[in-house]
């Protein structure tokens, strides 16, 4: 029987699977959800940055690339610190605010995958604590857009959100090694070295340029507590972003590092953002390695 193909079933019980018969046949095998196929790029670490002073900082003191993943401009590289290898992935957010953050996340667990995402950069500074040139790490986020508009004014109605408790762990080691407040040095491209202080604790979040030290946000944020030490407009998006993931390639946790720039005042202004986000950048290059990058 020359020139005939197929399957023939005399009796009894046939089972066929991702099989193809006959002349040109083909079989397509669709993905299988619970092995989802590895990332031709891996990060332990994705790192979002806003404005191009950071973005330079993140490149220059890791010591990352430019590449491109699809039609996406990210920075790669690793950086070796502590006895300890961690590979890097780093994106500049399209735009400030709280929608460009939340895309960028997005975008670095897509193509890379990374344990851990950091947003670092420059913020306002609310608190005595927060000088110019200090940094703050950030694990709990007070996003303070949320309100009422009532005829008798606003009515804010916070959320805060907490980093893993991973990740808390890993920053109060951080700080257990490197004292609290922590002092740095970082060198700068004019041949100076600056001193700066570097704390933890909480940051408010929202889609408002601050230049006033007497807003009424910066003092609902100093009722709701007293502790806060900077704002900035892109950790909330962080936040929501992670809060809401899910599927296989969910981002394990967040922190946020910023250097004031500025007093949040009306006197505010350009003149420290380089400085401010190199302090940044160079804190967290010492914070990379107490990071929870591993497996579970």
């Amino acid at each position: 029987m020359s020139g005939n193909s197929g399957i023939a079933n005399y009796g009894g019980r046939m089972e066929i699977s991702q099989s193809a018969v006959g002349h040109g046949a083909s079989v397509t095998v669709s993905a299988d959800p619970e092995n989802p196929p590895q990332h031709a790029s891996h990060a332990d670490v994705g790192v979002i940055t806003i404005t191009p002073e950071e973005a330079n900082a993140v490149r220059n003191i890791l010591g990352l690339r430019p590449t491109r993943n699809g039609d996406l401009p990210f920075y790669e590289g690793t950086v070796h610190i502590r006895d300890t290898t961690i590979r890097i992935a780093a994106f500049r957010a399209l735009s400030q605010g709280q929608r460009s953050a939340v895309m960028a996340f997005d975008h670095l667990r897509r193509h890379y995958n990374p344990a851990v995402i950091v947003l670092t950069g420059i913020g306002g500074g609310i608190h005595a604590k927060a000088a110019v040139g200090d940094v703050v790490v950030a694990t709990r986020v007070v996003y303070y857009d949320l309100r009422k508009e009532t005829p008798d004014g606003t009515r804010r109605r916070g959320e805060e959100r907490e980093a893993p408790s991973a990740v808390g762990h890993a920053v109060n080691s951080f700080f257990t090694d490197h004292g609290e407040p922590a002092t740095f040095q970082a060198a700068h491209d004019n041949g100076d070295t600056r001193d700066f202080l570097v704390r933890t604790g909480p940051i408010g979040s929202g889609e408002t340029v601050i230049a006033d030290a007497e807003s009424e946000i910066v003092r609902y944020l100093k009722a709701y507590n007293d502790k806060v030490l900077a704002v900035e407009m892109e950790a909330g998006g962080l936040t929501q972003a992670f809060h809401e993931q899910d599927g296989p390639q969910a981002v394990r946790g967040w922190v946020v590092v910023r250097g004031i720039s500025d007093d949040a005042s009306e006197s505010k202004n350009d003149a420290c953002r380089d400085i401010a986000a190199r302090h940044a950048a160079t804190v967290l290059r010492s914070l990379l390695p107490y990071l929870p990058v591993c497996g579970p």
